[in-house]
């Protein structure tokens, strides 16, 4: 039997006055641990050429909880503080793995405000979860159960742009496992038009044709969007109705991403119980964006939110995913007799192949191709 899967499952919940004035102290508290510790680490190599690691950014936290400046430290739990020094140390080790860039400061306003627990700052009991220094419990929206007889080993407390104050609790998941093997492959190809086209297609997930529309969320507020923008812009700088202002903003951000979000999860979720192996390509989206032509349409589809759900969830369910190189020509390929058009323009979107004269529609024939280079590295 393998190793239980540990899953988070989120929650929105409601703090009293209290609650949301303690855990608004420990955001700033663990902001400005990190800050602290990630300069007084960048100092110590770039002065001393001196390697410091969680133990000694430990060691200077207990000082600074000493000194009468950061008093104010101790009022928090000490779990969160220390926390997001181990949080830190792993930004080390991405970086000097060359996984990441190096560690960056954070900032008051646009970094996410959130709070690290473990089990000894929390208690859970009877279904209802205490933070520690607080004296009642939080008051959570169960939108969905729990695993029967969870016990949570980590819990997340945070609160987005939009004002919102969630609760991320991590529990081991026994439902989660590997679903009996299903005959089939399919290759993916991303696009703008359409979200995804197969290179078959699959009931519940495309149409006929192997295509899932793409229901460009953005799109569909943006007028919204632009009003609302338009009357931050309008605002003095630091001003309550400026704040205001700002929190409709995050308020129709928050609605795209949130539907965005509920689709691909959907889409992921479907599209692994259907297959037992998927192809896709392996795009750079962040060199994509540059585009400033397409950079809006990009982010709305949010193809690496795709990928990142599709990879975890075929880990949980036993599913394979195969990237295929970005620079192989899959559009430009016939997938019928194998030659390279190389006359092929973005905009022809139906091309006959100068080969074998086999008519194809651009997007169906790259997922086909996609799937044939996947399956051929394996």
């Amino acid at each position: 039997m393998g190793e239980v899967v540990k899953r988070a499952y989120k929650y929105r919940f409601y703090p009293s006055p209290e609650q949301a004035g303690l855990l608004e102290r420990t955001f700033g508290c663990v902001r400005l641990v990190y800050n602290r510790a990630l300069e007084a680490r960048t100092r110590a190599w770039a002065f001393d050429r001196q390697h410091t690691s969680y133990v000694q950014s430990s060691a200077w936290l207990t000082e600074w909880k000493r000194t009468e400046e950061l008093a104010f430290l101790n009022e928090v739990s000490s779990v969160p503080l220390q926390q997001t020094l181990r949080h830190l140390q792993a930004g080390f080790v991405a970086f000097w793995d060359k996984r990441s860039r190096y560690p960056r400061f954070k900032s008051k306003r646009k970094s996410r405000a959130s709070a690290e627990y473990t089990r000894s700052a929390f208690r859970w009991r009877d279904g209802q979860l205490t933070l520690a220094k607080m004296t009642s419990p939080l008051d959570i929206v169960w939108s969905r159960p729990l695993p029967e007889g969870a016990v949570p080993s980590t819990v997340t407390v945070s609160r987005d742009a939009a004002g919102r104050w969630f609760v991320s609790l991590l529990v081991e998941d026994p439902a989660v496992g590997p679903l009996p093997p299903v005959t089939g492959e399919v290759g993916v190809d991303a696009g703008i038009t359409s979200l995804l086209t197969l290179s078959r297609p699959i009931p519940g997930v495309s149409d006929e044709q192997g295509k899932v529309a793409n229901p460009r969320y953005g799109q569909a507020d943006r007028r919204k969007l632009a009003k609302a923008q338009r009357n931050l812009a309008r605002k003095q700088k630091d001003s309550a109705n400026r704040a205001k202002a700002r929190l409709r903003v995050a308020r129709i951000h928050a609605r795209i991403a949130d539907r965005r979000r509920d689709h691909l999860h959907k889409l992921t979720t479907r599209l692994v119980r259907e297959t037992q192996t998927v192809v896709i390509e392996d795009l750079s989206v962040r060199n994509m964006l540059r585009n400033r032509r397409l950079a809006r349409v990009i982010s709305d589809a949010g193809w690496s939110q795709f990928r990142t759900m599709l990879e975890y969830k075929a880990t949980w369910y036993g599913r394979e995913v195969i990237p295929v190189d970005r620079w192989y020509p899959s559009s430009k390929t016939c997938s019928t007799c194998g030659q390279v058009n190389t006359t092929l323009a973005l905009n022809d979107r139906v091309w006959t192949c100068p080969g074998c004269a086999t008519e194809h529609d651009r997007d169906i024939n790259a997922a086909r191709n996609i799937l044939a280079a996947g399956l051929a590295e394996r």
